[in-house]
């Protein structure tokens, strides 16, 4: 977008466009989302900018009233499969957190001061301003949710320092830590053993079809979805992050919000941003429904399910490796039977939480673990076995990589190579596992029978590009048989 469209959509107040760029206002020294209700500045007042590190490194601070730095992420980066849009989903993981710009730069296969350059031509800011940009974000949710002291969230939120953790918190909200979490909501819990999150998202969200696909897919003991007194559900399970397992669950919303509401108990608070974006990318929400309108409903066989469905998502998942799994245990047998498959290996090979939370008892077994499985635990034909085991081997030594950086073509490529897994599999971690939204899956017997119900032919789904993997979820959705994978 050129400045005069930003400025289009700053008066016009889009909220579609919260978090694809950023305003900052020269005369008050505030950076902006483009919904935020203040009054619209003047044009030659204000610069736009492509992240909030950006705004941020230019001296901007974040506007008390919309909170530029919590709006959803920007939808250009689950798409673009450059080294830029790689680099930001490791980063939105805390790469840098845990591994400094050496390790972010050695996952894409770069040099510090290339990817840096890269960076900051492209978004404005490099990989530690984007980094600090996330860790000052993580800092105000913990100063208002939670009873942690000052020092604890510090280290938590990927601060080095108590000095650089104040230093940041004033140059970015323009108040102290102290001050901000007098601003905290009194309603909450004074000590509450979960992190409680609003998980932002554009509008419209279909969030019944995917509370529906991820409890037909629920693995007894890792996850499980729980229906409440009002009728509402909630998604709960196991997490296995970086310091320590953790437990999350999201609540199905009654109306429309634009936020899920979301609980987090981790082991290590450190691992709050690892947590946060995994859970989003589980459920879709920095995805542009818009974008994928424009071009699904335009469409003659399809707009009609998109009209129907607008805000239809593409799950995602916590664990790529664990989708990998699941992806290859579904291979020619019904959801039921790989779910409970999936469950037997859990009680098996999985690791169990200190202590079960709910119906939740243990995680789902690490690649290690299960390439050296006993045969006699694997209820599936030989060759299935093999390629099951085959995959792991390759996930535990690193021969396939599945990371959130990972060139989505490369890891393709590698799934390919072993024995056992075909095009289907495939394309379904590449949609699941990688996030990724041009996947179509013209063999499966889901989008078959969807196409041949609204009409369209298969070659349609060349001009469904870049969102094929939305067209294959419309599809599976208009009264199709269920896919065949968990």
């Amino acid at each position: 977008m050129d400045d005069e469209a930003c400025y289009r959509a700053v008066s016009s107040r889009d909220a579609r466009l919260d978090g694809v760029f950023y305003t900052a206002v020269r005369t008050t020294g505030i950076y902006c989302r483009p919904s935020c209700p203040a009054l619209t500045p003047k044009r030659q007042n204000v610069t736009f900018y492509p992240t909030a590190a950006a705004a941020q490194s230019a001296g901007f601070r974040a506007c008390r009233r919309c909170r530029p730095d919590a709006s959803p992420g920007s939808p250009e980066w689950n798409v673009r499969a450059d080294l830029v849009g790689r680099a930001m989903r490791l980063i939105a993981d805390g790469v840098v957190d845990r591994e400094g710009v050496a390790g972010l730069a050695a996952r894409l296969g770069y040099s510090e001061r290339h990817l840096g350059r890269e960076l900051t031509a492209e978004l404005g800011a490099g990989p530690l301003a984007l980094a600090r940009s996330q860790r000052a974000h993580t800092a105000r949710i913990l100063l208002q949710t939670t009873e942690l002291t000052a020092s604890e969230i510090a280290f938590a939120a990927g601060f080095s320092s108590i000095r650089q953790f104040n230093e940041t918190v004033r140059e970015v909200y323009g108040q102290t830590p102290t001050e901000l979490r007098e601003r905290r909501n009194r309603r909450a819990p004074a000590a509450s053993a979960a992190v409680p999150l609003r998980l932002a998202h554009r509008e419209p969200y279909e969030a019944g079809p995917i509370f529906d696909f991820l409890e037909l897919r629920a693995v007894p003991g890792v996850e499980e979805v729980v229906r409440r007194a009002d009728g509402r559900r909630t998604y709960r399970r196991a997490l296995a992050l970086p310091t320590g397992p953790g437990v999350v669950e999201v609540d199905e919303p009654a109306a429309p919000k634009g936020w899920l509401d979301c609980r987090l108990e981790l082991t290590e608070l450190r691992d709050l941003t690892t947590a946060v974006q995994r859970t989003r990318a589980l459920f879709d929400l920095d995805a542009d429904p818009d974008a994928v309108a424009r071009v699904l409903g335009a469409d003659e066989g399809l707009g009609a399910l998109v009209r129907r469905r607008p805000g239809l998502r593409s799950p995602g998942h916590v664990d790529p490796h664990e989708l990998a799994v699941r992806a290859v245990l579904g291979q020619q047998v019904s959801v039921a039977a790989a779910r409970t498959l999936a469950a037997r290996l859990a009680v098996r090979y999985g690791k169990p939480l200190a202590a079960p939370s709910g119906g939740l008892t243990t995680l789902f077994p690490s690649a290690a673990a299960l390439a050296d499985a006993d045969p006699a635990d694997l209820a599936m034909p030989a060759a299935r076995q093999r390629a099951l085991r085959g995959l792991c081997a390759a996930l535990a030594d690193g021969t396939v990589t599945l990371d959130p950086g990972v060139d989505r073509e490369q890891a393709a490529a590698e799934l390919l190579a072993l024995p056992g897994i075909g095009p289907w599999t495939v394309g379904y971690i590449r949609m699941r596992a990688l996030a990724d939204p041009d996947v179509f899956l013209p063999t499966d017997i889901g989008v078959r029978h969807g196409l041949a119900a609204c009409g369209a032919p298969p070659e349609a789904a060349e001009r469904w590009r870049p969102w094929r993997s939305y067209a294959v979820h419309h599809l599976w959705a208009n009264n199709a048989p269920a896919p065949r994978s968990i």
